[in-house]
């Protein structure tokens, strides 16, 4: 999958609470907030620090315990031959297509998920 793949993205975690989460991470923790969205009727933001992002958002239950990061993206930039070649691998993958959330960035996100071996989470992400 590294042809297809060119860095990693970001990593996502869901958020017990979003403002408190964003004020963590950027007043204390000294991330830049890049940006927000609306993902449907919830919010989705998106922190920096140096290489590191790490997507967060509301409208779903929290773990609260150690290991809560819900994926890794890497990012792809031409999510059609990702999902091909995923496909041709065999890999073990969430979806039956390629998904999208128009929603995102300037013009959208078309991405898919596969299962890792201890049950991560991987996404293959493409920024449009």
């Amino acid at each position: 999958m590294t042809a297809f793949t060119t860095d990693l993205q970001h990593s996502g975690m869901i958020a017990w609470d979003l403002d408190e989460t964003i004020k963590f991470y950027t007043e204390k923790m000294g991330f830049e907030l890049v940006d927000t969205f609306f993902n449907g009727g919830n919010r989705c933001a998106f922190l920096r620090y140096g290489h590191l992002t790490i997507e967060t958002w509301e409208g779903e239950t929290a773990p609260m315990t150690t290991g809560a990061i819900n994926h890794w993206a890497l990012d792809a930039p031409d999510i059609e031959a990702a999902w091909a070649n995923a496909k041709a691998l065999n890999l073990n993958i969430k979806e039956k297509e390629i998904q999208s959330i128009p929603s995102f960035w300037d013009h959208g996100i078309r991405y898919f998920n596969i299962w890792g071996p201890n049950k991560e989470t991987i996404e293959f992400c493409q920024i449009l």
